[in-house]
């Protein structure tokens, strides 16, 4: 079964200092069809203004990976770690118990466009915990490159839930597949480029489900494509 989640149906909302879209219902948007896919809670795509962030906030019980498109994006939190991610940087970070931290972007002339995705643990009460990685573009190019899964397998990030999350870049005509035994699920983002997925073509900012398929292949539309790609439980 595929299920297509259109660029233009996504909670929209511009603060100003922050122009963001939410594929699931998160903060002041509620859409009871989309309260998340699995284990995936949060997949929004953010573009920070200049000198503008996220202020100091607290989290808890919460998988959260940010990934980097353009500019870049200044990370605090109260485990004391501090570090500026920038495209290609993978960041982890589990709220597990309790965490404060922040996010800002301190270039004066250039947006941040990241997407912050957010995975319920596979249970409460973890330690929290960072983690960081950096993923080169020639690592994505034709291939889905693991960045995050349950056992940090090939060097991706160690997260605390049943699910692997794939990054990949495409050229034209480039294709990749991924087989997905009867009890995965598959959940697709495009964020840059357009693609086609069993059948369904997608554009930037498009989001697909698929359950009950036997293998997801994905292939660029006459185009250099950039997308995530989520296996889950």
């Amino acid at each position: 079964m595929i299920q297509v989640r259109q660029a233009g149906e996504r909670g929209h909302f511009d603060h100003g200092w922050l122009d963001t879209y939410h594929t699931f219902s998160f903060a002041d948007y509620h859409d009871p069809r989309f309260m998340g896919f699995r284990s995936l809670r949060v997949l929004n795509e953010d573009r920070v203004a200049p000198g503008q962030g996220f202020g100091t906030h607290g989290h808890r019980d919460m998988e959260i990976v940010s990934y980097v498109l353009e500019g870049e994006l200044a990370h605090k939190d109260s485990m004391g770690n501090g570090s500026v991610i920038v495209p290609g940087d993978v960041q982890y970070m589990s709220a597990g118990t309790g965490v404060r931290h922040s996010e800002f972007n301190a270039s004066q002339t250039e947006v941040t466009h990241f997407v912050q995705i957010w995975i319920l643990p596979d249970k409460n009460g973890y330690a929290p915990r960072y983690g960081q990685i950096r993923v080169e573009n020639s690592d994505k190019l034709g291939r889905l490159r693991l960045v995050a899964s349950p056992d940090g397998a090939d060097g991706s990030i160690a997260i605390r839930q049943d699910a692997r999350l794939y990054a990949s870049l495409l050229a034209p005509e480039q294709s990749v597949s991924l087989d997905l035994p009867s009890d995965r699920h598959a959940w697709l983002q495009v964020l840059r480029g357009r693609l086609s997925a069993n059948g369904q073509d997608l554009a930037p900012g498009d989001g697909l489900a698929a359950s009950s398929e036997p293998r997801i292949e994905i292939s660029s539309d006459g185009e250099k494509s950039e997308f995530l790609l989520f296996d889950l439980a």
